[in-house]
């Protein structure tokens, strides 16, 4: 039997549907397999990894499209631009052992390198850095690199960002960085860098972050530092600065939100100059030798709501502020008279974080009554003269980890109170409390109720003596046994 033919409309169905499969499959062809060089490129890092307890790279497997593997993006023409990958601190398996791989300069078009939170990695400043020419955002936070950063960074003249946060590296900071003038973002805090800030770092204007803290550096806090019109947050916080505060961060009013200078050998007074910037809303100057007094033009800095001064030579009179919420405020030890826990304290809708130890306050704890109560994670009143009951207060709290108001004369029965389910430290030493010991101190890992008034047996803890010591009559492990 002949074939018949078949008609030229036919023939143009069948033509358009080979052409659409054909364009399909090349499409999959296409879409299936990222670029040789980036594979490869890829695996070879994952070849440096020694040890990847929770899998993050599980997905990377040969042959599958490595745009589709875990960490990884792909922007232009189906190449590799950004690799991210991030422990989870709350997971203790979450980690990456081994070297960052050379491999990784075959990935041409990368622009951002993310490897944060993975702790395990080691080895030197990577100088496959030098080798990607499109890499823009560098971010190889909380590992295990060291040595010295190498003069050779001022060839990363590309970079946006450059962070190398808790590492170990050490030396002196390098003043070839001052060739990084396209940088935003700098940060190297927590490492083991020493020496002064190079005078080369003021030519980063564009600088809208920088961050030196907890490292070894010392010296005045550089005049130059008032040369960044952009920067917003500057933390020099854990070094061993000394010298006063310099003027030239004056000029900073418009554009600083965070200001971190704690934990340093600053002297000298607290500038006034400081309420002047209307945008900040994060003051740490704790742990220095300031003196004199808080300026009055504090009252400015409305939008405040982390002020740590504690740790200094501060005293009276304390300013009024006109602030809508704080979220943490610690004026700890210093030469304050406070009397009470200041009305704006009070009315703070959000209070997170509330230290007035040593603080010179005189008042019944039932007088203090804040406006919300629930959203409080710290409070420490030790050292001041404060008398009455907290157990309205502690009973009203749903988030408190952590309450201290040892060397007070709170008078109380401890057996009433409902001990908040988050609390892990509880410091009511040297008080009148009187009552038994309840059960709920057993999940508490930092208890300290010694010289009191308690009685009877102590529930299961695995608290030391030195939290039960100095009461009444106390007993049974790990006091001495109760009597039958």
């Amino acid at each position: 039997m002949r074939n018949l033919p078949l008609s030229p409309p036919q023939c143009h169905i069948i033509l358009l549907l080979l052409l659409i499969a054909l364009t399909h499959l090349c499409m999959r062809v296409t879409s299936a397999a990222c670029h040789v060089d980036d594979e490869s490129g890829l695996l070879g890092f994952k070849s440096g990894i020694t040890a990847d307890p929770s899998g993050l790279l599980a997905s990377w497997k040969q042959g599958k499209d490595c745009c589709t593997w875990a960490g990884v993006k792909c922007r232009v023409n189906h190449r590799v631009t950004n690799l991210s990958l991030s422990g989870q601190p709350g997971k203790p398996n979450s980690y990456l052992s081994g070297k960052i791989s050379p491999a990784l300069t075959k990935l041409k078009f990368l622009e951002g390198l993310y490897l944060q939170k993975l702790r395990q990695l080691s080895g030197p400043f990577p100088d496959i850095l030098f080798g990607l020419p499109n890499i823009k955002y560098v971010y190889i936070e909380d590992n295990k690199l060291s040595g010295r950063i190498p003069k050779t960074v001022r060839n990363l003249t590309r970079l946006s960002a450059l962070s190398l946060l808790g590492n170990r590296f050490t030396g002196s900071i390098p003043g070839s960085i001052s060739k990084l003038t396209e940088l935003t973002q700098l940060n190297l805090g927590g490492n083991l860098l020493h020496g002064s800030i190079p005078p080369g770092i003021q030519n980063l204007k564009n600088l809208t972050f920088l961050g030196l803290d907890r490292n070894q550096l010392s010296g005045p806090i550089p005049n130059f530092l008032g040369q960044f019109s952009k920067l917003q947050f500057l933390r020099l916080s854990v070094n061993n600065f000394t010298g006063e505060i310099p003027d030239s961060i004056s000029t900073l009013s418009r554009t600083l939100t965070s200001l971190e200078l704690g934990n340093n050998f600053l002297t000298g007074k607290i500038p006034d100059f400081l309420g002047k910037f209307k945008k900040l809303d994060t003051l740490i100057l704790a742990n220095n030798k300031l003196s004199g007094t808080v300026p009055k033009s504090f009252s400015d800095l409305t939008k405040i709501f982390k002020l740590h001064v504690e740790h200094n030579k501060l005293v009276d009179p304390f300013p009024q502020l006109h602030v809508k919420s704080f979220k943490s405020l610690d004026l700890s030890h210093n030469e304050f008279h406070l009397k009470k826990i200041p009305q704006w304290v009070v009315t703070s809708p959000i209070m997170f974080n509330l230290r007035l130890a040593k603080c010179g306050i005189q008042m019944k704890f039932q007088d203090f009554k804040p406006s919300e109560a629930s959203f409080y994670d710290s409070i420490d009143l030790s050292e001041n003269d404060i008398s009455g009951d907290p157990t309205a207060l502690l009973n009203k709290t749903k988030n408190l980890v952590r309450f201290k108001a040892s060397g007070n004369k709170l008078r109380f029965d401890l057996g009433k109170l409902r001990i908040p389910s988050k609390l892990k430290e509880f410091d009511l030493s040297r008080n009148s409390v009187f009552g038994k010991v309840p059960a709920g101190v057993a999940r508490v890992e930092k208890l300290n109720v010694s010289h009191n008034h308690l009685c009877g047996p102590i529930p299961p803890t695995k608290s030391p003596a030195s939290a039960f010591v100095g009461n009444d009559c106390l007993c049974g492990a790990p006091l001495k046994p109760c009597k039958a």
